[in-house]
């Protein structure tokens, strides 16, 4: 806090310390303003605007400096203005005051909690820019809560000082109407319990509950508006209370909670139960990895003491192999499985013809329409293809494709330098192809921290990937034999060929928007579909999920999401539940793995939130050495002095797995002493936590108080 602000909140005491210490408090009691009314009426009977203005100026530096006497000068003001002037001065003067000590309050203070709790005030401020005037409005119309903390609180927000001032003054407006009428009966006014009895403050109470009300009635009308093209086709019946499009995780969790819920649920899939982390994703990447570790292990024999091992790779087999274990957890995701829980499932295309509709066609060509209160749009993503001159002649593949091919590409070029890219280079280089891997960023992995992107790159080198950062595809050529090659911008601005047998796409992925009737409706898509807090379209009955609505691209945050959909979707009318993204967990599986939950530290910088560091080094874990695994580190982000977690980075073997009790412990807001205070088996890799909490330890340890129990042990040794 710099000197200004200092300055300026020492002031602020030192007028309070005065106002106290000089009893300047008797001047604002009911028994003075009784004892003087007949003086100030008149006073202002001779000079009406002196009294006013005075009168105005004193009321504003009561409540901008918070101090007690606000709700006597109202009834002041009623005795001595009547009614209607003494609305009209007090609604202004009291406004003007509330926003001054807000705007104190920001200038003062807003910085240094900022800087302290940025997460927690970014996440109000976007409740506040959306719904803040509503929400203020609530609170100035319970004369039971405290203008000043109101004033206080809301000036740590990112309100508008105009939109402050302007619901200040009508929230206000009710209660300086109830304390003006009654200072017009000044006399009469024994104490000011006898103004707001307990049955007037349940009335304001009460009406606190109509901005929240008149809301509610602002979105029935809105959804009312929206819904109006279609209103003479909604049904007096529906079929269904739930149609889900789309069989990936979104769709069937959705679905699955539907179901159990006893609600009517179809699901709708137009190709494969499962989705894209059963068929092409998370399954056979896995399935993938495993066999690319096992020949790293087999070469790298002799560090187990194996003096000889060998293999032959039949690379036909092994993808058959990842084949089989898609098929053998087919059956958690088939269509016998989801129909014996009670979902209607239906295979075919799926169209959304207004929001009570779906209609949906067979593969044989039949066609049924299904009405339906409402309704979920789970239908994923897809891999994206860049606009590269030249590539659809040379031929590719993607995450989606990868997995028919039985021949193994001598030579391979992966575009992208994202989790999926960095998998499958490393993969393949265990397996005995020449990879080279392509990425236009300056390094691997962007949304890790720098030395996270510097290790795994490493890694990959060390397994044979020819690792090329900052090189843009510019486009794919032939050869005069066929040859494939594809040509890149070096960093240094030189054009560049690489020769390939295959290219494997991995740049990202895309949402599937179209062909669903989305743009009919005229449901917002940018590059997923745009969703509010409650992932509701434009359309409070349709939703979407998962990797369609973003903002992340995991199965466990599409299942995270679809619990809510299938809520909103089906309660949503009654009782509505905002998606809570506050503690997300990836993994990134290479060897070694990333794994990351929280802030990391590029985060916090970019975020402005302090954060002290504590790493431990994987390669000091006794498991970690006899598994001759010892590499890698714990990296965790905490609160300055405290032991709260703000966010934690693993890199090294079975990261992902490690990562989940940090998940937990931030969740139910577990600190670094809850961690190191927790038994963890010997040998595990697990303990690699506790002794992270270990190192965080000694860094907060006493240092004054340990000197003087060093003093203590010193005199029991006599």
């Amino acid at each position: 806090m710099n000197t200004r602000k200092l300055a300026l909140l020492a002031g602020l005491v030192a007028l309070v310390v005065v106002f106290f210490v000089f009893d300047l408090g008797r001047f604002f009691s009911l028994a003075y303003i009784k004892g003087a009314q007949a003086d100030f009426a008149a006073l202002y009977a001779q000079q009406p605007a002196v009294v006013i203005g005075g009168f105005f100026a004193v009321y504003v530096a009561v409540t901008a400096l918070s101090l007690p006497g606000a709700a006597v000068m109202t009834l002041l003001a009623g005795a001595i203005f009547g009614l209607v002037v003494g609305v009209l001065v007090v609604s202004f003067a009291s406004s003007l005051g509330a926003t001054l000590a807000m705007l104190v309050s920001r200038y003062a203070l807003r910085d240094w909690v900022k800087a302290r709790f940025a997460g927690r005030v970014a996440d109000i401020d976007k409740g506040i820019a959306k719904d803040g005037a509503f929400y203020l409005f609530t609170l100035r119309l319970v004369p039971a809560i405290p203008f000043f903390a109101v004033n206080l609180l809301m000036g740590l927000t990112n309100i508008r000082t105009g939109t402050y001032y302007v619901a200040s003054q009508i929230g206000m407006l009710a209660g300086t109407i109830v304390y003006v009428l009654a200072g017009t009966q000044l006399a009469q006014i024994d104490s000011l319990a006898g103004i707001v009895s307990p049955g007037l403050l349940g009335a304001f109470v009460l009406l606190g509950f109509f901005p929240l009300i008149a809301k509610k009635i602002v979105d029935a009308v809105k959804a009312r508006k929206v819904y109006a093209p279609w209103i003479a086709n909604k049904p007096q019946r529906f079929d269904r209370n739930l149609v889900v499009i789309g069989a990936g995780a979104a769709g069937l969790v959705t679905s699955y909670i539907a179901a159990a819920v006893k609600a009517k649920v179809t699901l709708v899939e137009r190709h494969k139960m499962g989705g894209d982390c059963l068929n092409y994703g998370c399954v056979p990447s896995k399935a993938l990895i495993k066999t690319a570790s096992l020949a790293r292990q087999i070469r790298h024999s002799a560090d187990y003491g194996l003096a000889s091992a060998d293999y032959k790779l039949d690379f036909a087999q092994a993808m058959e192999r990842i084949a089989h274990v898609v098929r053998e957890i087919e059956p958690h995701d088939s269509v016998e499985r989801y129909s014996g829980l009670g979902v209607d499932v239906q295979i075919g295309e799926a169209k959304i013809l207004d929001p009570w509709r779906v209609q949906i066609v067979a593969p044989d060509g039949t066609k049924q329409v299904l009405t339906t209160r409402g309704i979920v749009v789970a239908t994923g993503a897809a891999p994206f293809v860049p606009p590269l001159p030249g590539l659809d002649d040379v031929g590719y593949l993607t995450s989606d494709t990868l997995w028919d091919i039985r021949e193994q590409p001598r030579r391979l070029v992966v575009l992208g330098g994202g989790p999926i890219g960095c998998e499958l280079a490393q993969s393949f280089a265990r397996l005995g192809s020449e990879v080279v891997q392509l990425e236009m960023a300056p390094r691997l992995m962007l949304r890790e921290d720098e030395d996270v992107s510097a290790y795994v790159q490493k890694a990959l080198a060390a397994d044979g990937v020819q690792v090329l950062t900052g090189h843009k595809a510019l486009r794919c050529e032939r050869g005069p034999a066929g040859e494939k090659f594809i040509v890149a911008l070096t960093p240094d601005g030189q054009e560049r060929r690489f020769e390939f047998d295959q290219l494997l796409c991995a740049v990202g992925r895309v949402a599937r928007l179209k062909g669903f009737g989305l743009e009919e409706l005229g449901i917002v898509t940018e590059r997923t579909v745009v969703t509010d807090e409650y992932l509701q379209t434009r359309y409070p009955n349709i939703l979407a999920c998962g990797d369609v609505a973003g903002p992340y691209q995991f199965t466990h945050t599409a299942a995270h999401q679809a619990w809510y959909a299938a809520v909103n979707g089906l309660f949503g009318a009654f009782k509505r539940f905002k998606v809570d993204y506050r503690v997300i967990p990836w993994a990134t599986f290479t060897d070694p793995e990333v794994a990351r939950v929280g802030l990391n530290e590029a985060d916090a910088k970019a975020q402005g939130v302090p954060f002290e560091v504590t790493r431990y080094g994987i390669d000091d874990l006794d498991r970690a050495i006899a598994d001759s695994a010892a590499h890698g580190w714990v990296k965790v982000l905490t609160v300055p002095g405290k032991d709260r977690i703000l966010g934690v980075t693993i890199v090294g073997v079975h990261a992902g797995d490690l990562l989940a009790e940090y998940v937990l412990a931030m969740k139910y807001g577990l600190g670094m002493n809850k961690i190191l205070g927790t038994i963890h088996t010997y040998p595990t890799l697990a303990e690699a936590n506790k002794y992270a909490a270990g190192e965080w330890k000694r860094a907060h340890a006493p240092q004054g108080l340990l000197k003087w129990v060093a003093k203590f042990h010193d005199w029991r040794r006599g």
